[in-house]
């Protein structure tokens, strides 16, 4: 066997699993997204016939998929951090699998196969929120904004009464089903909240939506980490624009306040609100989901 993968002798469906295959008790019916740690596809259960998305942990540059769909790591250097990260994803599932919320995907089985791990979640219909941002397809106004995002906020709230922060929320990972109902995906980069800051780092950065302690690995990570993120989601909404990054900010603040961007499009409130959550430094910003949700109601202006 070779020591070292040269994904340039590979063919490049072998990135993914083809229609089809057949993993523990479900069939593969195509890929739906992927991404540089992972790949989701649509599945179906064999017994039922219900549809479900599965995500399969490949890092692509530590890892590359053999002729037989084992995932193996490309060198004996990679093999560290490979297992390393599949031991995290195994825990993100475990984790996921005992959140249960409304606005917040649900797991329903995880399983190891092909050498590496696999987390199974119900497929919701919908469209996330980067996309409708993108093609303008829904009109973004204040009922839009205050229907899916105190809707939202409901879901963070649950993985903050956890004790774990979620470190990854931006419009790619909000998908708007009917009636404009969020759904948060993608728990890659959850953490438990703790006083070591060692032991805290987010090794996930989003540019726009990441608050600067994130970028900082001594940085204080806690609910204002996530809110960050929520109220650059918001402002994402209204300049159909990713926000500037945080670290840009600290430098030299470009982005104008909320309250005079937009004054004449939106109430005052909303916009207090939204410039609060994005406050650059965490001790500025809404220190749980509940002042956030108060301060989004009507006549906090």
């Amino acid at each position: 066997m070779a020591e070292y993968y040269d994904p340039e002798t590979y063919p490049k469906e072998w990135n993914y699993l083809q229609s089809g295959t057949i993993i523990d008790q479900y069939m593969i019916e195509r890929e739906l997204a992927h991404g540089g740690f992972s790949s989701v596809y649509l599945a179906r259960q064999m017994a039922d016939q219900i549809q479900v998305a599965i995500k399969e942990y490949l890092p692509r540059k530590l890892a590359h998929r053999t002729w037989n769909n084992l995932v193996v790591p490309n060198n004996d250097e990679a093999k560290v951090l490979f297992m390393r990260g599949r031991a995290l994803f195994f825990e993100e599932a475990k984790v996921l699998a005992m959140l249960k919320h409304h606005n917040i995907v649900d797991v329903i089985n995880f399983f190891q196969a092909n050498d590496t791990v696999y987390m199974v979640m119900t497929y919701d219909y919908g469209i996330t929120l980067d996309k409708i941002l993108h093609k303008r397809s829904l009109p973004i106004n204040e009922a839009f904004l205050l229907t899916v995002f105190k809707l939202l906020l409901t879901g963070v709230e649950a993985v903050h009464q956890k004790g774990l922060v979620h470190l990854d929320i931006k419009p790619a990972n909000i998908l708007i089903r009917s009636e404009n109902d969020p759904l948060l995906l993608d728990f890659g980069a959850i953490r438990k909240i703790t006083l070591d800051p060692q032991r805290n780092r987010a090794k996930v950065l989003t540019n726009g939506y990441s608050p600067i302690e994130q970028y900082d690995n001594n940085g204080n990570l806690g609910p204002w980490s996530d809110i960050y993120a929520v109220g650059a989601s918001m402002r994402a909404c209204l300049d159909y624009k990713i926000p500037q990054p945080s670290p840009d900010r600290i430098k030299q603040d470009d982005l104008a306040p909320a309250v005079k961007a937009h004054k004449r499009h939106f109430p005052e409130y909303l916009l207090k609100a939204i410039d609060w959550a994005m406050a650059v430094f965490p001790e500025n910003r809404p220190q749980s989901v509940a002042e956030l949700q108060q301060a989004l109601s009507p006549g906090n202006s």
